[in-house]
């Protein structure tokens, strides 16, 4: 496990590439622009996705997919609806039993699936691991402290990962809940741009942690239908990246909620970014599911009809707060 490669050159993608550099793997970063890769393999920086942070000089970028052969292990950080088609293509160029390991949070609008089902049918000779927790790019590439959920089912692949990705400052705890690592991640990017409306709408904080707790409880339920282990939700993975993806700007999908709030429209935000916020994606498929499967998540429904509904965000908050009392279950 010491060559890595990391699929992907936007700001989460360059982080855990700067995190690999630093645990002294022989670490290629694939970008798809073609800026990505000569800024870092001129200026040791990733000016479109991460500036102002130096990289490691020894750390080198691609743009083509078959420098990855020789790598040991791949991180898949591409935007979570391009997972299948990035895994079809790269499945042609690298050995058979190489892991994937899913570092991008969503679940596949078009199918229904989640990642590692996508991954699984585009890559089936491949072991497929998740990466998930609270992180902030920015603060992983600076080399700040984190802790993250890494699920892998075979517990020794397991091991030999942590011990080439793990550091000090980049703590990797070990699960075999593949299901439950991708659903924490998956909608508590939802669940941040509930939170970020309410920001922007004023509501002030003590709303704030009344849609942390119940959208865990929303979590929780949808989690429930795919087998995800309670503990695993209440874990890095789901509750500590609902808290701090659900608390600071920083976060792309809070921010996008947060102007939303304050009377932006959906389309205006995203023609001012050049990121994905994967929550305005994920709303869709978790929204259907939801109505399938008459499952009770009021938080999700409201950002479906803010996001995708064009209703007023002040109108249907209103309407949330307006529900009958009930206990205090999930």
């Amino acid at each position: 496990m010491d060559k890595i490669g990391i699929l992907g050159g936007g700001a989460w993608g360059t982080a855990l590439a700067a995190a690999a550099a630093q645990a002294g793997r022989n670490t290629l970063l694939w970008a798809r622009e073609a800026e990505v890769v000569t800024a870092v393999n001129r200026s040791h920086e990733n000016s479109m996705f991460l500036p102002g942070i130096d990289l490691d000089p020894k750390l080198t970028a691609t743009n083509r997919l078959e420098d990855l052969a020789d790598r040991d292990a791949i991180l898949m950080v591409t935007p979570a609806q391009y997972t299948r088609a990035m895994a079809t293509d790269l499945a042609q160029h690298i050995r058979p039993d190489v892991p994937l390991i899913i570092c991008s949070k969503g679940i596949e609008v078009s199918t229904g699936s989640l990642l590692s089902t996508a991954l699984g049918e585009a890559a089936p000779s491949h072991p497929v691991c998740v990466l998930s927790g609270p992180t902030f790019a920015g603060e992983v590439a600076r080399g700040l402290p984190c802790a993250v959920t890494l699920a892998v089912e075979d517990k020794k692949l397991g091991e030999q990962l942590v011990a080439a990705l793990g550091l000090p400052t980049f703590r990797p705890y070990l699960s075999s809940d593949i299901i439950g690592a991708q659903i924490g991640g998956a909608i508590k990017n939802v669940l941040a741009i509930a939170t970020g409306i309410a920001a922007g709408l004023g509501t002030g904080e003590n709303a704030r942690a009344a849609v942390i707790t119940r959208g865990l409880a929303e979590m929780v339920r949808f989690g429930n239908l795919y087998g995800a282990r309670r503990e695993t939700l209440m874990g890095l993975s789901g509750l500590g990246d609902l808290i701090l993806t659900c608390s600071s700007t920083q976060s792309r999908n809070m921010s996008l909620g947060k102007a939303i709030g304050e009377g932006k429209t959906l389309r205006e935000i995203m023609a001012e970014r050049n990121s994905v916020a994967e929550g305005a994606h994920t709303v869709d498929i978790v929204y259907k599911i939801a109505q399938e499967k008459n499952l009770d998540m009021p938080i999700t429904n409201a950002v479906y009809r803010i996001l995708k509904e064009d209703r007023p965000a002040k109108d249907v908050m209103d309407t949330l707060l307006a529900r009958p009392f009930t206990g205090e279950t999930v």
